[in-house]
C-alpha cells in the first residue's frame, strides 16, 4: 500500500493529466444543468417545471426565429401540462406550431423531416419512473440537438433572452395525424418476406398503438400485451428489463413465437426476446446485428459507446469493418454516425440508429430490421446472437464529493497507466476508458451524483474481479491523495 501511494504521487507529478479529460467533464458538469445525455429531464413540478417548459418554447422560437416547430408527446400523466406550457412559450415567440398527439419519438423525429419543420420537440421521459418527463429537441435532419445547439438554448434561458412577439405576430397551432401514416408507409422499403408470430410489449407506452400496425402491414402474425396507452404504467416499468419482462419471455416460449419484442416509455429502445423465451442479451445482440450490418455495407464503419461490450470488436472486425467509439447518449452516436458515414450505430441499451432511414434511435424499426437479417442470414434469433461472444462485466460506484470529483478524475490517467503500464490504449471522450490485453476499463464520474463509476469487462470472471479490486483501491488512494 505505501508503495502504491508512493508510486501513485509520484506518476501524478511527472504526467501532466491530459486536459481534454478535465475539460470534457467541466464542460459536462456545466452544460449539463438542464440537459442530459437524452434532453431536458426531471420530475415534473420540482425539476420540471411548467415555467421550464414555458421558457424553452421560448428558446426555441427564439433560435428558430419563429420557425416551424413539430411537438408531440408519449402517454405520461404530465404530458398536457408539459406540452401545454411549451407550446405557450413557441407562440409567444411566434412560431407555427404543429401537434402530433401521442405518438414515439421516432415519429416525431421522422416528421420533423417530412414536413419541414425548423425543430421537432418530443415531451417524454424515455425509460424513467412515472413521475419524470422531459423534453428532447430535433434537428430538421432527424438528428437530437448536438451538445452545440443544446448549450445555445441553456444560454438563452439563463441569460433571459428571448424574443417575444406582439399580438400581431402570436404564433399558431394546427393538429394532424398524417406523420403516423408517413411513417408507417416507410416501413415499405424493408418487406418481411417470412410470415413471423411475434408478440409485441408497448409496456403502456407511446407504442401502444403504432407497433401492431407497423408489424401487421409487413405480414406478422401479432399478439400483443400491456397495449393500452396508461401514463401511470401499471403493467411493467417503462424500462424494459430482466425484472419487467418475464411475462413477455414466458408468452413467448408458450405460444411458440418466433420472438417477441419489448418497448420503452417513448419507443426508442427495443429489447427482443428470442424463440427460446429467454431475453436477448443486449451486447451480444448489438454486436451480432453490427456484424450483418458490416457484411452487408463492406468499407462502413459502425458507431457504439464507450461502455458497451468489447465482443462488438470481436464481430466487427472478423468481418472486416472497423467500430467507432464515442460518449454516452444517442446524440454523440448520431454525431458520429453522421461525420463518419458509419453504416449503424448503437448503445447496448437497444437503442439503435439506422441513418438509412433517419438519425433518431428508433425501437420499432431496429426490431423489423432485426428479423430481415435473420431472414437474410436464415437462422433463428437464439443462433444469430449466439454467434457472439459474452463476456463477465462487473461495476462499482465510489462515494466521491462532488467538490472533488474534477480532481479525482485530473489524477485518474497518470494513476491508471502507473497501476495498468502494459495497456493498449485510452480513450477519454467521456471518463477514462482503458484498453487492456485481457479487457477493459471505463472510469467515469457521475454527473448527477456523488460517486465515482467503474466498470470492468474481462475474458473471465476471474480477471474481471483482480482488475476491479485494483481499480478500487486505486480510486480509493487517488481520493487520498486529492
Amino acid at each position: 500500500m505505501k508503495e502504491t501511494r508512493q508510486r501513485l504521487k509520484k506518476t501524478t507529478k511527472t504526467i501532466k493529466p491530459a486536459y481534454t479529460v478535465y475539460a470534457f467533464w467541466r464542460r459536462q458538469k456545466l452544460s449539463q444543468k438542464l440537459f442530459g445525455t437524452s434532453g431536458i429531464r426531471g420530475i415534473v413540478n420540482k425539476d420540471l417545471t411548467p415555467e421550464l417548459a414555458l421558457q424553452t418554447g421560448l428558446a426555441v422560437a427564439t433560435k428558430t426565429n419563429a420557425g416551424k416547430i413539430v411537438i408531440a408527446h408519449d402517454t405520461r400523466t404530465t404530458a398536457t401540462t408539459v406540452e401545454n406550457a411549451t407550446v405557450a412559450g413557441l407562440l409567444a415567440g411566434g412560431s407555427r406550431v404543429i401537434k402530433l398527439g401521442l405518438i414515439p419519438t421516432p415519429v416525431l423525429a421522422y416528421a420533423t423531416r417530412q414536413l419541414k419543420a425548423d425543430t421537432g420537440v418530443m415531451i417524454t421521459a424515455s425509460h424513467n419512473p412515472p413521475q419524470y418527463n422531459g423534453i428532447k429537441l430535433f434537428n430538421k435532419n432527424t438528428m437530437a440537438y448536438t451538445q452545440n445547439q443544446q448549450d445555445k438554448i441553456e444560454q438563452l434561458i439563463k441569460k433571459q433572452q428571448f424574443t417575444r412577439q406582439t399580438y400581431q405576430k402570436i404564433g399558431t397551432t394546427t393538429t394532424t395525424t398524417d406523420a403516423t401514416r408517413s411513417y408507417i408507409k416507410a416501413f415499405e422499403k424493408v418487406g418481411l418476406d417470412r410470415k413471423w408470430r411475434v408478440i409485441l410489449d408497448p409496456g403502456n407506452g407511446a407504442t401502444c398503438k403504432v407497433a401492431p400496425i407497423v408489424f401487421q402491414t409487413l405480414g406478422c402474425q401479432v399478439t400483443t400485451i400491456n397495449a393500452q396507452p396508461d401514463g401511470h404504467f401499471p403493467a411493467r416499468s417503462p424500462e424494459p428489463d430482466v425484472k419487467s419482462l418475464k411475462e413477455l419471455c414466458r408468452l413467448v416460449k408458450q405460444l411458440n413465437a418466433h420472438a417477441g419484442f419489448a418497448f420503452d416509455g417513448d419507443g426508442d429502445r427495443m429489447v427482443a426476446v428470442t424463440e427460446k423465451g429467454e431475453l436477448a442479451p443486449l451486447d451480444q445482440t448489438l454486436a451480432a446485428y453490427a456484424a450483418y450490418a458490416i457484411r452487408k455495407n463492406k468499407g462502413c464503419p459502425i458507431v457504439t459507446t464507450i461502455e458497451a461490450s468489447m465482443c462488438i470488436e470481436k464481430m466487427v472486425q472478423q468481418n472486416n469493418g472497423k467500430v467507432l467509439r464515442t460518449r454516452v447518449g444517442d446524440v454523440a452516436v448520431a454525431e458520429e454516425i453522421k461525420r463518419h458515414s458509419a453504416v449503424f450505430g448503437g448503445e447496448p441499451c437497444g437503442a439503435w440508429i439506422h441513418p438509412q432511414f433517419h438519425y433518431c434511435p428508433d425501437g420499432l424499426l431496429s426490431s423489423v430490421l432485426l428479423l430481415k437479417a435473420l431472414e437474410d442470414e436464415d437462422e433463428t434469433l437464439s443462433k444469430f446472437i449466439a454467434k457472439a461472444p459474452f463476456y463477465p462485466v462487473k461495476k462499482k460506484s465510489v462515494e466521491c464529493p462532488s467538490e472533488a470529483k474534477i480532481k479525482v478524475m485530473r489524477k485518474m490517467r497518470g494513476a491508471l497507466h502507473s497501476v495498468f503500464p502494459k495497456n493498449i490504449g485510452l480513450t477519454d471522450v467521456d471518463g477514462i476508458r482503458l484498453t487492456l490485453a485481457e479487457g477493459w476499463i471505463l472510469i467515469r464520474a457521475s454527473g448527477t451524483e456523488p460517486f465515482i463509476r467503474i466498470k470492468v469487462e474481462a475474458k473471465s470472471v476471474q480477471e474481471v474481479e483482480k482488475i476491479m479490486q485494483k481499480c478500487l483501491s486505486l480510486v480509493h488512494e487517488v481520493m487520498e491523495a486529492a
